[in-house]
């Protein structure tokens, strides 16, 4: 059964970092497309990031382009989801997803201002 496990959420000021992981278990991670989305109870879920199975296309949102990276190991079975300049409207639940059809359970992103 496969299964991804998010990590590296945290509190953060606005302006800082963090990097966030997203390891796969249970599977081979490199036949799937990854996803970042991110969850918050005002907005529901919203689209952060996507990378295919080889890495060489990646897609942003808007609101993170030019401050987040999308980067995959595949050798390592993990997805990451580096996180620059943040801004308190960065704060949610972030979640991976294989293909939009497996999902890990999230992990918590405050930014404080």
């Amino acid at each position: 059964q496969v299964k991804l496990v998010e990590s590296g959420g945290g509190l953060a000021q606005a302006g800082g970092s963090l990097r966030l992981s997203c390891a796969v278990s249970g599977g081979t991670l490199t036949i799937y497309t990854m996803l970042w989305f991110r969850q918050t109870p005002g907005k529901g879920r919203e689209f952060v990031a996507r990378i295919t199975e080889s890495g060489r296309t990646k897609l942003y949102a808007d609101s993170v382009k030019g401050r987040f990276t999308i980067s995959r190991d595949n050798a390592a079975n993990t997805v990451y989801l580096e996180m620059n300049n943040l801004k308190p409207e960065d704060t949610a639940v972030y979640l991976c997803t294989a293909d939009q059809r497996l999902w890990g359970q999230g992990t918590q992103v405050t930014v404080s201002s």
